[in-house]
C-alpha cells in the first residue's frame, strides 16, 4: 500500500495533508487572482475557496488525490497547495498537479523545494518509474516550471477537459521516469541552492 499522505518538510516549504485546519490561510493565500487564470476550479472568492477545498477533503476521503497543503516551514502558514493523483500502484506511476502558490512566494524557491520532497518521495519511497504532469497548453508560466525541472514534453491532449466557467482546456503533458530521476534531482538541489 503507497503512503500518499506523508508529512514532507524542507527547508523553505513543508507539505502535509490538506485539512480544514488549513482553511483560513489557504484563504488568504489565494486572494492573488492572478494566480488563477489557468485553474481548473473556480478560485475567485472565499465561498468559491471553501468549495474547492471541501471537493478536495473528498477526494482525499474517497482515495482519487491526496492534496497537501504547501506550508511556510518558518511560519508554518499555508501558503498554496499541490496533490498526488491519477494514482497507478500497478503502473508504478502516479500524476503530481492541482498546484499552485500565491504568487507572493512565486520565484522564491517553493515551487522547487515542494516538487523535490513530491519527486523524491515518488521515486526513492514509492518506487515510481514514471510521473506525469499535466498543465493548461497556455500556461507558459507552468510549462516554463515543467520544462525546467526538467520534465520531458510528451504531447498536447486537445479539449479533453470542461472548466468551471464553461470553456475547454487542452493540456500539456510532461514527465519524468525513474531513469531521468537523479539528473532531474540534481538540478533540483541545485537550483534549491540558489534560495
Amino acid at each position: 500500500m503507497w503512503d500518499l499522505k506523508p508529512r514532507l518538510e524542507g527547508r523553505i516549504v513543508t507539505l502535509e495533508p490538506l485539512a480544514l485546519e488549513h482553511r483560513d490561510a489557504i484563504v488568504e493565500a489565494a486572494r492573488a487572482q492572478e494566480a488563477w487564470e489557468w485553474w481548473s476550479a473556480d478560485m475567485s472568492t472565499p465561498a468559491a475557496v471553501d468549495a474547492w477545498l471541501q471537493s478536495s477533503l473528498e477526494a482525499s476521503e474517497r482515495g482519487e488525490r491526496s492534496p497537501f497543503a504547501t506550508l511556510d516551514t518558518t511560519s508554518g502558514q499555508a501558503i498554496g497547495s499541490t496533490s498526488f493523483m491519477t494514482v497507478h500502484p500497478e503502473h508504478a506511476a502516479l500524476e503530481i498537479g492541482w498546484t499552485w502558490l500565491s504568487p507572493a512566494v512565486w520565484n522564491s524557491g517553493a515551487n522547487v523545494e515542494a516538487k523535490l520532497l513530491m519527486l523524491r518521495h515518488a521515486f526513492a519511497v514509492l518506487g515510481c518509474q514514471r510521473v506525469d504532469f499535466w498543465t493548461h497548453e497556455q500556461n507558459e508560466r507552468s510549462r516554463r516550471a515543467l520544462a525546467a525541472l526538467p520534465a520531458q514534453f510528451e504531447g498536447i491532449i486537445r479539449e479533453h477537459r470542461i472548466l468551471w466557467d464553461g470553456s475547454r482546456r487542452s493540456s500539456a503533458v510532461y514527465s519524468i521516469l525513474d531513469s531521468e530521476w537523479s539528473a532531474v534531482e540534481a538540478n533540483l538541489e541545485t537550483r534549491l541552492r540558489a534560495h
